[in-house]
């Protein structure tokens, strides 16, 4: 059967997602509806309902004075986003490794990371990297509630990649988290997840306070002391 032919609101969507998402619309840039009407060659209602979607995704801001913008990224949307991602994913990935899920779609995001050859190519292989690590865990609501924050996460790598790329050893990372996360490793894979979005994190936003300590160890050590 042929891939059906995505709506006109779907297309101005993804496409201006993707131009967010690869630096070709920057934080704080309008976006006016008629001007990406005349340049996806559709009328302003498909641009209209994108930008609504968007901005429920927390990509775009919309205002009543401003219009709307590309998201602003700073350390305190940094810290929101990032604090879930701390709390849930290595949780999840946990999950995903002790009911034993395949992970085969994260070991082929890590080959298409390493074989890409743009920066938009090899963030989306990244996104998909850590998606397919989350989704396996069992819990439908927990990995839909991280990909609540995806796109925003997105947009926080996509500044800091660009103000300091970071690819080689973002890989490098991934590839013993996964290593783990293969050798049955549940505890190991999550501390070194924990570990590489912690580290991304205070590089991007040193500025920034963070909770980068897994829940459990501070649990444990506060145990110790008591």
């Amino acid at each position: 059967m042929p891939t059906p032919i995505p709506s006109r609101t779907q297309y101005v969507l993804e496409e201006i997602k993707r131009r967010i998402l690869t630096g070709r619309l920057t934080p704080g840039q309008a976006l006016v509806e008629t001007d990406l009407a005349a340049q996806f060659g559709v009328s302003k209602t498909p641009v209209r309902e994108a930008l609504k979607t968007l901005a429920g995704t927390g990509l775009v801001v919309m205002s009543q004075y401003k219009g709307v913008t590309v998201r602003m990224v700073d350390a305190d949307m940094a810290r929101e986003v990032y604090d879930v991602r701390l709390l849930l994913e290595p949780e999840a990935l946990k999950r995903a490794v002790r009911r034993r899920a395949s992970l085969d779609d994260a070991r082929e995001a890590l080959t298409r990371a390493d074989e890409a050859t743009d920066t938009a190519e090899r963030s989306l292989a990244n996104r998909e990297f850590h998606r397919a690590l989350y989704l396996p865990c069992g819990n439908p609501l927990l990995g839909r509630m991280l990909d609540e924050v995806r796109d925003q996460a997105a947009l926080v790598s996509a500044v800091a990649w660009a103000a300091d790329p970071s690819w080689e050893r973002e890989a490098d990372e991934h590839r013993v988290i996964l290593d783990l996360a293969l050798a049955g490793d549940a505890d190991g894979a999550a501390r070194a997840l924990h570990a590489h979005i912690a580290s991304f994190v205070r590089r991007a936003f040193p500025e920034a306070e963070f909770e980068t300590e897994p829940a459990a160890e501070r649990d444990s050590r506060k145990d110790g002391q008591a």
